[in-house]
Protein backbone atom coordinates (compact mmCIF):
# COMPACT_ATOMS: atom_id res chain seq x y z
CA UNK A 1 0.00 0.00 0.00
CA UNK A 2 1.04 3.62 -0.27
CA UNK A 3 0.22 6.85 1.59
CA UNK A 4 0.40 10.07 -0.37
CA UNK A 5 2.49 12.99 0.86
CA UNK A 6 2.70 16.44 -0.78
CA UNK A 7 4.79 15.55 -3.83
CA UNK A 8 5.64 11.91 -3.18
CA UNK A 9 4.45 8.94 -1.12
CA UNK A 10 5.38 6.30 1.44
CA UNK A 11 5.08 2.65 0.48
CA UNK A 12 5.88 -0.72 2.04
CA UNK A 13 5.89 -2.45 -1.37
CA UNK A 14 9.17 -2.30 -3.31
CA UNK A 15 7.35 -2.91 -6.61
CA UNK A 16 5.59 0.46 -6.13
CA UNK A 17 8.85 2.36 -5.55
CA UNK A 18 10.07 5.16 -7.78
CA UNK A 19 12.68 7.92 -7.52
CA UNK A 20 12.46 10.01 -4.32
CA UNK A 21 9.57 8.09 -2.79
CA UNK A 22 9.91 6.68 0.73
CA UNK A 23 10.15 2.94 1.38
CA UNK A 24 9.09 1.95 4.91
CA UNK A 25 11.49 -0.82 5.84
CA UNK A 26 10.21 -3.21 8.50
CA UNK A 27 10.64 -6.81 9.64
CA UNK A 28 8.22 -8.14 7.03
CA UNK A 29 9.75 -6.48 3.97
CA UNK A 30 13.41 -5.91 4.92
CA UNK A 31 14.65 -8.30 2.20
CA UNK A 32 13.22 -5.95 -0.47
CA UNK A 33 15.16 -2.92 0.75
CA UNK A 34 17.88 -3.25 -1.91
CA UNK A 35 15.25 -3.41 -4.67
CA UNK A 36 13.69 -0.22 -3.31
CA UNK A 37 17.10 1.50 -3.23
CA UNK A 38 17.79 0.55 -6.84
CA UNK A 39 14.55 2.29 -7.85
CA UNK A 40 15.69 5.48 -6.13
CA UNK A 41 13.58 5.21 -2.97
CA UNK A 42 14.64 6.69 0.35
CA UNK A 43 14.62 4.08 3.12
CA UNK A 44 12.84 5.08 6.33
CA UNK A 45 11.85 3.37 9.57
CA UNK A 46 8.58 3.64 11.52
CA UNK A 47 9.80 6.61 13.57
CA UNK A 48 10.59 8.63 10.44
CA UNK A 49 7.30 7.56 8.83
CA UNK A 50 5.41 8.89 11.85
CA UNK A 51 7.20 12.23 11.50
CA UNK A 52 6.49 12.49 7.76
CA UNK A 53 2.82 11.65 8.36
CA UNK A 54 2.48 14.16 11.18
CA UNK A 55 1.26 11.54 13.65
CA UNK A 56 0.67 12.88 17.15
CA UNK A 57 2.96 10.88 19.46
CA UNK A 58 0.76 11.89 22.39
CA UNK A 59 -2.06 9.58 21.21
CA UNK A 60 -2.30 6.83 23.80
CA UNK A 61 -2.36 3.44 22.05
CA UNK A 62 -4.14 0.57 23.84
CA UNK A 63 -3.44 -2.99 22.64
CA UNK A 64 -5.48 -6.10 23.44
CA UNK A 65 -4.26 -9.65 22.86
CA UNK A 66 -5.57 -13.09 23.82
CA UNK A 67 -7.28 -16.06 22.19
CA UNK A 68 -10.82 -14.81 22.80
CA UNK A 69 -12.34 -11.50 23.81
CA UNK A 70 -10.10 -9.11 21.88
CA UNK A 71 -12.86 -7.67 19.70
CA UNK A 72 -15.42 -7.13 22.46
CA UNK A 73 -12.85 -5.75 24.94
CA UNK A 74 -11.46 -3.34 22.34
CA UNK A 75 -14.95 -2.21 21.32
CA UNK A 76 -15.93 -1.74 24.98
CA UNK A 77 -12.90 0.48 25.69
CA UNK A 78 -13.62 2.51 22.55
CA UNK A 79 -17.29 2.92 23.50
CA UNK A 80 -16.54 3.82 27.14
CA UNK A 81 -13.93 6.42 26.17
CA UNK A 82 -16.29 8.03 23.64
CA UNK A 83 -19.08 8.12 26.22
CA UNK A 84 -16.70 9.78 28.69
CA UNK A 85 -16.11 12.57 26.17
CA UNK A 86 -12.74 11.52 24.72
CA UNK A 87 -11.93 11.31 21.03
CA UNK A 88 -10.85 7.81 20.09
CA UNK A 89 -9.91 5.49 17.21
CA UNK A 90 -10.26 1.71 16.94
CA UNK A 91 -8.96 -0.96 14.57
CA UNK A 92 -9.31 -4.73 14.55
CA UNK A 93 -11.35 -7.61 13.20
CA UNK A 94 -14.40 -5.41 12.52
CA UNK A 95 -12.49 -2.74 10.57
CA UNK A 96 -11.35 0.73 11.61
CA UNK A 97 -13.33 3.51 13.31
CA UNK A 98 -12.66 7.06 14.45
CA UNK A 99 -15.05 8.95 16.73
CA UNK A 100 -18.03 6.72 15.84
CA UNK A 101 -17.34 6.85 12.10
CA UNK A 102 -16.23 3.74 10.18
CA UNK A 103 -13.16 4.56 8.06
CA UNK A 104 -12.17 1.11 6.77
CA UNK A 105 -13.70 -2.31 6.19
CA UNK A 106 -12.70 -5.58 7.84
CA UNK A 107 -9.29 -7.00 7.11
CA UNK A 108 -6.66 -8.67 9.26
CA UNK A 109 -7.10 -8.53 13.03
CA UNK A 110 -3.87 -6.50 13.12
CA UNK A 111 -2.94 -4.68 9.91
CA UNK A 112 0.59 -4.30 8.49
CA UNK A 113 2.35 -1.39 10.17
CA UNK A 114 1.92 1.11 7.31
CA UNK A 115 -1.87 0.61 7.33
CA UNK A 116 -1.90 1.17 11.11
CA UNK A 117 0.13 4.36 10.60
CA UNK A 118 -2.49 5.53 8.10
CA UNK A 119 -5.16 5.00 10.78
CA UNK A 120 -3.06 6.91 13.32
CA UNK A 121 -2.59 9.78 10.83
CA UNK A 122 -6.38 10.00 10.44
CA UNK A 123 -6.82 9.77 14.20
CA UNK A 124 -4.37 12.66 14.58
CA UNK A 125 -6.31 14.79 12.09
CA UNK A 126 -9.52 14.06 14.03
CA UNK A 127 -7.93 15.08 17.33
CA UNK A 128 -7.97 11.62 18.93
CA UNK A 129 -6.50 11.21 22.40
CA UNK A 130 -6.70 7.40 22.33
CA UNK A 131 -6.37 4.63 19.77
CA UNK A 132 -7.47 1.06 20.58
CA UNK A 133 -6.25 -1.93 18.59
CA UNK A 134 -6.51 -5.70 18.59
CA UNK A 135 -3.11 -7.41 18.51
CA UNK A 136 -3.01 -10.95 17.13
CA UNK A 137 -0.38 -13.60 17.80
CA UNK A 138 0.42 -13.64 14.06
CA UNK A 139 1.13 -9.90 14.23
CA UNK A 140 3.40 -10.36 17.24
CA UNK A 141 5.48 -13.02 15.48
CA UNK A 142 5.59 -10.99 12.26
CA UNK A 143 6.29 -7.76 14.19
CA UNK A 144 3.41 -5.87 12.60
CA UNK A 145 3.37 -3.50 15.58
CA UNK A 146 7.07 -2.59 15.48
CA UNK A 147 7.79 1.02 16.33
CA UNK A 148 4.50 1.57 18.16
CA UNK A 149 4.54 2.73 21.78
CA UNK A 150 1.65 1.41 23.85
CA UNK A 151 0.15 3.30 26.78
CA UNK A 152 -1.67 0.15 27.94
CA UNK A 153 -1.80 -3.56 27.10
CA UNK A 154 -4.43 -6.17 27.98
CA UNK A 155 -4.20 -9.96 28.18
CA UNK A 156 -7.63 -11.59 27.96
CA UNK A 157 -6.94 -15.35 27.99
CA UNK A 158 -5.00 -18.16 26.32
CA UNK A 159 -6.50 -21.37 24.92
CA UNK A 160 -5.80 -23.55 21.90
CA UNK A 161 -5.87 -21.77 18.55
CA UNK A 162 -3.66 -21.06 15.52
CA UNK A 163 -1.45 -24.11 16.06
CA UNK A 164 -1.30 -24.44 12.27
CA UNK A 165 0.75 -21.21 12.29
CA UNK A 166 2.66 -21.45 15.57
CA UNK A 167 3.40 -25.18 15.47
CA UNK A 168 2.86 -25.74 19.18
CA UNK A 169 0.93 -24.32 22.11
CA UNK A 170 4.23 -23.29 23.73
CA UNK A 171 5.17 -21.20 20.68
CA UNK A 172 1.69 -19.64 20.71
CA UNK A 173 2.08 -18.82 24.41
CA UNK A 174 5.52 -17.29 23.85
CA UNK A 175 4.14 -15.09 21.09
CA UNK A 176 1.52 -13.68 23.49
CA UNK A 177 4.10 -13.27 26.28
CA UNK A 178 6.37 -11.22 24.01
CA UNK A 179 3.80 -8.40 24.14
CA UNK A 180 4.15 -8.00 27.92
CA UNK A 181 7.91 -7.73 28.49
CA UNK A 182 8.11 -3.91 28.69
CA UNK A 183 7.17 -1.48 31.47
CA UNK A 184 3.96 -0.13 29.94
CA UNK A 185 0.65 -0.29 31.82
CA UNK A 186 -0.58 -3.89 31.69
CA UNK A 187 -3.84 -5.63 32.62
CA UNK A 188 -3.54 -9.37 33.13
CA UNK A 189 -6.41 -11.85 33.56
CA UNK A 190 -5.49 -13.67 36.78
CA UNK A 191 -7.97 -16.49 36.11
CA UNK A 192 -6.63 -17.31 32.63
CA UNK A 193 -3.85 -19.71 31.64
CA UNK A 194 -0.70 -18.28 33.25
CA UNK A 195 1.70 -16.30 31.09
CA UNK A 196 4.97 -14.61 32.04
CA UNK A 197 4.86 -10.81 32.10
CA UNK A 198 6.86 -7.86 33.41
CA UNK A 199 5.26 -7.08 36.79
CA UNK A 200 6.21 -3.40 36.65
CA UNK A 201 3.05 -1.31 36.06
CA UNK A 202 0.97 -4.50 35.84
CA UNK A 203 -2.58 -4.73 37.21
CA UNK A 204 -4.41 -8.02 37.54
CA UNK A 205 -8.15 -8.62 37.22
CA UNK A 206 -10.28 -11.64 37.98
CA UNK A 207 -13.05 -13.45 39.82
CA UNK A 208 -11.67 -16.77 41.04
CA UNK A 209 -8.17 -15.69 42.08
CA UNK A 210 -7.07 -12.69 44.16
CA UNK A 211 -6.53 -9.72 41.84
CA UNK A 212 -6.17 -5.94 41.99
CA UNK A 213 -9.49 -5.53 40.16
CA UNK A 214 -11.58 -8.16 41.91
CA UNK A 215 -15.18 -9.08 41.24
CA UNK A 216 -16.77 -9.63 44.65
CA UNK A 217 -20.33 -10.43 43.60
CA UNK A 218 -22.11 -10.92 40.31
CA UNK A 219 -25.31 -12.11 38.66
CA UNK A 220 -25.68 -13.25 35.05
CA UNK A 221 -29.31 -14.27 34.69
CA UNK A 222 -30.54 -12.05 31.84
CA UNK A 223 -27.79 -9.43 31.87
CA UNK A 224 -24.57 -8.69 33.76
CA UNK A 225 -24.63 -7.11 37.21
CA UNK A 226 -21.36 -7.11 39.18
CA UNK A 227 -19.55 -5.33 42.01
CA UNK A 228 -15.85 -4.60 41.48
CA UNK A 229 -13.36 -3.75 44.20
CA UNK A 230 -10.00 -2.14 43.37
CA UNK A 231 -7.95 -1.22 46.43
CA UNK A 232 -9.95 1.60 48.04
CA UNK A 233 -12.45 1.96 45.17
CA UNK A 234 -15.58 0.11 44.18
CA UNK A 235 -17.90 0.39 41.21
CA UNK A 236 -20.63 -1.58 39.45
CA UNK A 237 -20.75 -3.19 36.02
CA UNK A 238 -24.31 -3.31 34.73
CA UNK A 239 -24.65 -4.40 31.13
CA UNK A 240 -27.19 -5.91 28.72
CA UNK A 241 -24.52 -8.35 27.52
CA UNK A 242 -24.72 -12.04 28.37
CA UNK A 243 -22.27 -14.48 29.90
CA UNK A 244 -19.33 -14.79 32.24
CA UNK A 245 -16.91 -14.30 29.34
CA UNK A 246 -18.40 -10.86 28.69
CA UNK A 247 -18.06 -10.00 32.36
CA UNK A 248 -14.31 -10.62 31.99
CA UNK A 249 -14.24 -8.46 28.83
CA UNK A 250 -16.03 -5.59 30.58
CA UNK A 251 -13.86 -5.93 33.68
CA UNK A 252 -10.68 -5.65 31.58
CA UNK A 253 -12.07 -2.67 29.66
CA UNK A 254 -13.25 -0.78 32.74
CA UNK A 255 -10.00 -1.43 34.64
CA UNK A 256 -7.96 -0.10 31.71
CA UNK A 257 -10.07 3.04 31.30
CA UNK A 258 -10.12 3.65 35.06
CA UNK A 259 -6.32 3.59 35.31
CA UNK A 260 -5.73 5.64 32.16
CA UNK A 261 -8.16 8.50 32.72
CA UNK A 262 -9.23 8.26 36.41
CA UNK A 263 -12.87 9.14 35.62
CA UNK A 264 -15.62 9.89 38.08
CA UNK A 265 -16.83 6.38 38.95
CA UNK A 266 -20.50 7.23 38.42
CA UNK A 267 -19.61 8.41 34.90
CA UNK A 268 -17.63 5.21 34.33
CA UNK A 269 -20.58 3.09 35.41
CA UNK A 270 -22.91 4.94 33.02
CA UNK A 271 -20.43 4.53 30.15
CA UNK A 272 -20.07 0.78 30.80
CA UNK A 273 -23.84 0.28 30.81
CA UNK A 274 -24.10 2.18 27.53
CA UNK A 275 -22.00 -0.36 25.63
CA UNK A 276 -24.41 -2.57 23.68
CA UNK A 277 -21.96 -5.19 22.42
CA UNK A 278 -20.53 -6.10 19.04
CA UNK A 279 -22.26 -7.34 15.89
CA UNK A 280 -21.82 -11.08 15.52
CA UNK A 281 -20.85 -11.62 19.14
CA UNK A 282 -23.81 -13.30 20.93
CA UNK A 283 -26.00 -11.14 18.70
CA UNK A 284 -29.75 -11.73 18.85
CA UNK A 285 -31.04 -11.71 15.27
CA UNK A 286 -34.68 -12.46 16.09
CA UNK A 287 -36.26 -13.80 19.26
CA UNK A 288 -34.70 -17.17 20.02
CA UNK A 289 -31.90 -16.98 17.41
CA UNK A 290 -28.31 -15.93 18.18
CA UNK A 291 -25.25 -15.59 15.93
CA UNK A 292 -21.75 -15.73 17.39
CA UNK A 293 -18.15 -15.75 16.12
CA UNK A 294 -16.92 -18.51 18.49
CA UNK A 295 -14.60 -20.81 16.53
CA UNK A 296 -12.39 -22.41 19.17
CA UNK A 297 -13.22 -25.09 21.77
CA UNK A 298 -12.87 -22.55 24.58
CA UNK A 299 -14.87 -19.88 22.78
CA UNK A 300 -17.68 -22.34 22.07
CA UNK A 301 -17.69 -23.56 25.67
CA UNK A 302 -17.93 -20.03 27.05
CA UNK A 303 -20.85 -19.08 24.79
CA UNK A 304 -22.83 -22.30 25.28
CA UNK A 305 -22.17 -22.42 29.03
CA UNK A 306 -23.57 -18.92 29.40
CA UNK A 307 -26.80 -20.11 27.72
CA UNK A 308 -26.98 -23.62 29.20
CA UNK A 309 -30.29 -22.92 30.96
CA UNK A 310 -31.89 -22.87 27.49
CA UNK A 311 -32.75 -25.75 25.16
CA UNK A 312 -30.02 -25.31 22.55
CA UNK A 313 -29.99 -26.09 18.83
CA UNK A 314 -26.43 -25.43 17.60
CA UNK A 315 -25.25 -24.96 14.00
CA UNK A 316 -21.48 -24.91 13.54
CA UNK A 317 -18.50 -25.97 11.44
CA UNK A 318 -14.73 -25.38 11.43
CA UNK A 319 -12.48 -23.37 9.15
CA UNK A 320 -10.33 -25.11 6.56
CA UNK A 321 -6.52 -24.74 6.35
CA UNK A 322 -6.42 -24.08 10.09
CA UNK A 323 -5.56 -26.05 13.23
CA UNK A 324 -7.14 -29.49 12.65
CA UNK A 325 -6.61 -30.69 16.22
CA UNK A 326 -9.34 -28.40 17.57
CA UNK A 327 -12.13 -29.79 15.35
CA UNK A 328 -13.06 -32.84 17.43
CA UNK A 329 -12.74 -30.71 20.59
CA UNK A 330 -15.26 -28.25 19.15
CA UNK A 331 -17.59 -31.17 18.45
CA UNK A 332 -17.16 -32.42 22.00
CA UNK A 333 -18.16 -29.04 23.43
CA UNK A 334 -21.29 -28.81 21.29
CA UNK A 335 -22.21 -32.44 22.10
CA UNK A 336 -22.06 -31.57 25.80
CA UNK A 337 -24.40 -28.57 25.64
CA UNK A 338 -26.72 -28.97 22.65
CA UNK A 339 -30.10 -30.68 22.55
CA UNK A 340 -29.73 -30.78 18.76
CA UNK A 341 -26.56 -30.15 16.75
CA UNK A 342 -26.05 -29.58 13.05
CA UNK A 343 -22.52 -29.83 11.65
CA UNK A 344 -22.09 -27.77 8.50
CA UNK A 345 -19.47 -25.99 6.42
CA UNK A 346 -17.74 -22.85 7.71
CA UNK A 347 -14.98 -21.36 5.53
CA UNK A 348 -13.54 -24.59 4.08
CA UNK A 349 -10.96 -22.68 2.03
CA UNK A 350 -8.91 -25.27 0.09
CA UNK A 351 -10.14 -28.28 2.09
CA UNK A 352 -13.02 -30.65 1.38
CA UNK A 353 -15.93 -29.57 3.64
CA UNK A 354 -17.04 -33.17 4.12
CA UNK A 355 -13.62 -34.12 5.53
CA UNK A 356 -13.73 -31.22 8.00
CA UNK A 357 -17.22 -32.24 9.10
CA UNK A 358 -16.12 -35.84 9.66
CA UNK A 359 -13.25 -34.63 11.89
CA UNK A 360 -15.72 -32.57 13.96
CA UNK A 361 -18.03 -35.61 14.22
CA UNK A 362 -15.34 -37.56 16.11
CA UNK A 363 -15.92 -35.29 19.08
CA UNK A 364 -19.49 -36.51 19.51
CA UNK A 365 -18.43 -40.07 20.40
CA UNK A 366 -21.93 -41.43 19.85
CA UNK A 367 -23.65 -38.74 21.96
CA UNK A 368 -26.60 -36.83 20.49
CA UNK A 369 -25.77 -37.85 16.94
CA UNK A 370 -25.76 -34.58 14.97
CA UNK A 371 -27.23 -33.85 11.57
CA UNK A 372 -24.65 -33.39 8.81
CA UNK A 373 -25.70 -30.71 6.29
CA UNK A 374 -22.85 -29.34 4.20
CA UNK A 375 -24.77 -26.42 2.68
CA UNK A 376 -24.62 -23.79 5.42
CA UNK A 377 -27.81 -22.04 4.31
CA UNK A 378 -29.75 -25.32 4.38
CA UNK A 379 -28.23 -26.18 7.77
CA UNK A 380 -29.44 -22.89 9.24
CA UNK A 381 -32.87 -23.35 7.67
CA UNK A 382 -33.09 -26.85 9.18
CA UNK A 383 -32.26 -25.52 12.65
CA UNK A 384 -34.95 -22.88 12.34
CA UNK A 385 -37.46 -25.48 11.16
CA UNK A 386 -36.63 -27.71 14.17
CA UNK A 387 -36.95 -24.82 16.61
CA UNK A 388 -39.78 -25.04 19.09
CA UNK A 389 -41.03 -22.08 21.12
CA UNK A 390 -38.65 -22.57 24.06
CA UNK A 391 -35.59 -23.50 21.97
CA UNK A 392 -32.63 -21.22 21.34
CA UNK A 393 -30.86 -21.56 17.99
CA UNK A 394 -27.16 -20.65 18.12
CA UNK A 395 -25.22 -20.29 14.87
CA UNK A 396 -21.48 -20.38 15.57
CA UNK A 397 -18.24 -19.67 13.76
CA UNK A 398 -18.75 -16.76 11.39
CA UNK A 399 -20.42 -14.04 13.44
CA UNK A 400 -20.88 -10.97 11.27
CA UNK A 401 -18.73 -12.20 8.36
CA UNK A 402 -20.29 -11.40 4.99
CA UNK A 403 -18.65 -14.14 2.94
CA UNK A 404 -17.89 -17.86 2.77
CA UNK A 405 -14.44 -18.77 1.47
CA UNK A 406 -14.40 -21.84 -0.80
CA UNK A 407 -11.44 -22.85 -3.01
CA UNK A 408 -9.90 -19.37 -2.94
CA UNK A 409 -13.15 -17.53 -3.70
CA UNK A 410 -15.09 -15.45 -1.17
CA UNK A 411 -18.78 -15.88 -1.94
CA UNK A 412 -21.30 -13.45 -0.38
CA UNK A 413 -22.79 -15.12 2.70
CA UNK A 414 -24.19 -13.84 5.99
CA UNK A 415 -25.60 -16.03 8.76
CA UNK A 416 -27.70 -13.06 9.86
CA UNK A 417 -29.18 -12.50 6.39
CA UNK A 418 -29.97 -16.20 6.03
CA UNK A 419 -31.95 -16.09 9.29
CA UNK A 420 -33.81 -12.93 8.32
CA UNK A 421 -34.61 -14.31 4.85
CA UNK A 422 -35.96 -17.53 6.37
CA UNK A 423 -38.46 -15.63 8.51
CA UNK A 424 -39.28 -13.26 5.67
CA UNK A 425 -40.14 -16.27 3.49
CA UNK A 426 -42.20 -17.68 6.35
CA UNK A 427 -44.15 -14.42 6.48
CA UNK A 428 -43.09 -13.71 10.07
Amino acid sequence: MKIRLNETFITDNSSECEKDCFFLSCFQNAKFKDEALKKGAKIIDVREAKRLLGIDEAIKIIGITGTNGKTTTAAAIYSILLDLGFKCGLCGTRGAFINDEKIDEKSLTTSPILKTLEYLQKATLKGCEFFVMEVSSHALVQRRIEGLEFAAKIFTNLTQDHLDFHGSFENYKEAKESFFTDESLKFINKDAFHIHFNVKNAYTYGIENPAFYQIKAYALENEIDALILAKNQSFHIQSPLLGLFNLYNLLAASACVNELVKPNLADLERAISGFGGVCGRVEKIVEGVIVDFAHTPDGIEKVLDSLKNKSLIVVFGAGGDRDKSKRALMGKMVAHYAKNAIITSDNPRSEDPKSIMQEILRGFEGKNTPLMIEDRKLAIYKALELKKEDDLVIILGKGDETYQEIKGVKYPFSDKEVVLNFYKNQGK
